[in-house]
């Protein structure tokens, strides 16, 4: 790769789309988390 070569950035759309799904995921993996405990507890 050429010093002259553009950097290789996602467009800022695509970076906005990434970081929603990555939230997306860590709420979803939490509020698996909540109802396991909630319904493994008897």
């Amino acid at each position: 790769m050429l010093w002259s070569d553009p950097e290789d950035e996602p467009p800022e759309e695509l970076r906005e789309t990434q970081a929603m799904l990555r939230r997306a995921g860590i709420v979803l993996a939490l509020s698996m988390i909540l109802v396991v405990l909630v319904l493994g507890v008897p």
